[in-house]
Parts: structure tokens; C-alpha cells; sequence
């Protein structure tokens, strides 16, 4: 996901799309413990999506 997506979705959206980040993560991690999955480099975005996603989260409460 990228940054100008993040920037257009509300609070509510942002919290609802983190939680479903967070749950594809924590599958995606396991099954890759299980077996190796085909593409590695989906955990590292995810990871990454989901640090955009924080940061956009904190950003607001702060303002």
C-alpha cells in the first residue's frame, strides 16, 4: 500500500486496514515457517505496510 492511498482513508478505515494487515502478516509468517512460500519479499512489505500504516495512525492522533 502506498503513502498517498494511506493519506486518502479515514481513522476508522486506517484502523480496520491495520488489524487485516496485522492478521495477513502473522498468516503469511506462518506458513512461511511451515514451508518456505514462493516470494519471500511479501513479508518484508507487509512489514512495511504495516509501519506506514502506524505512522500514519500516530501522526493523526498527535494533530
Amino acid at each position: 500500500m502506498k503513502q498517498s492511498e494511506i493519506v486518502n482513508l479515514s481513522a476508522a478505515e486506517l484502523q480496520e486496514q491495520l488489524s487485516q494487515l496485522k492478521k495477513t502478516y502473522a498468516d503469511l509468517k506462518s506458513a512461511h515457517a511451515i514451508s518456505p512460500i514462493e516470494n519471500p519479499l511479501q513479508i518484508r512489505s507487509l512489514r512495511r505496510s504495516i509501519a506506514r500504516v502506524s505512522t500514519e495512525l500516530c501522526k493523526r492522533e498527535l494533530q
